[in-house]
């Protein structure tokens, strides 16, 4: 039983790793495809990376932590899981006052891209969601947020194409910050959770 536990752990770090990884490679796509045609839903998208890319590597580290001590992590972490959208709102502040729409297809296509990365990352997540508690959740969450806004920004990207206008972008992107504050909001509870049952079994 403890060799199986053992094997088990080995393979989160290892399937943790490879998404953090994944993350990092596809944020820098992204961010440079956000930047050059100007698209909010993208920028959104490529911060979400960067975060989810940082709370990968925070869980490789806090794997092998006491339950209490993963707890206060899981509740740091749904605070880091604000900050794409606190950028989102932002970008879309900035954006209201222009007329230009980003460009349809790069918008699409890098939405495509995305959507393959954040999907394999689920996939892969999926079945850790509840391994070691708030930590996997958060990392299963974030993936499972970024392919839905992938879907999304694909459409974005169609429909800016037929419309010529700038508010899909600008729906998509909001979108986003209002599905990571959910993701922030059960991470939360769960790293409560389990900070309370942590404290309630220590002497």
């Amino acid at each position: 039983m403890l060799r199986l536990s053992q094997s088990k752990h080995l393979t989160v770090r290892r399937v943790i790793a490879i998404v953090a990884l994944s993350n990092l490679g596809y944020f820098s796509i992204e961010f440079a495809v956000a930047m050059a045609i100007r698209s909010v839903s993208l920028f959104a998208d490529s911060v979400d990376f960067l975060e989810d890319t940082s709370v990968n590597f925070l869980i490789l580290l806090a794997l092998r932590w006491t339950p209490r001590r993963r707890a206060r992590l899981g509740m740091l972490l749904a605070g880091v899981l604000l900050v794409p959208g606190i950028a989102t709102l932002w970008t879309a502040w900035q954006k209201f006052g222009s007329h230009t729409p980003p460009a349809a297809v790069p918008l699409s296509v890098t939405g495509a891209g995305a959507l393959i990365v954040n999907l394999s990352c689920a996939l892969l997540l999926v079945r850790f969601r509840h391994h070691r508690g708030s930590l996997t959740r958060a990392a299963f969450l974030s993936a499972r947020n970024d392919a839905l806004a992938s879907v999304a920004i694909i459409g974005a990207g169609l429909i800016t194409a037929t419309t010529l206008s700038v508010w899909p972008d600008l729906i998509v992107g909001l979108g986003i910050a209002v599905m990571n504050a959910d993701a922030a909001g059960q991470v939360w509870r769960a790293a409560r959770a389990e900070h309370m049952t942590a404290g309630a079994g220590e002497p």
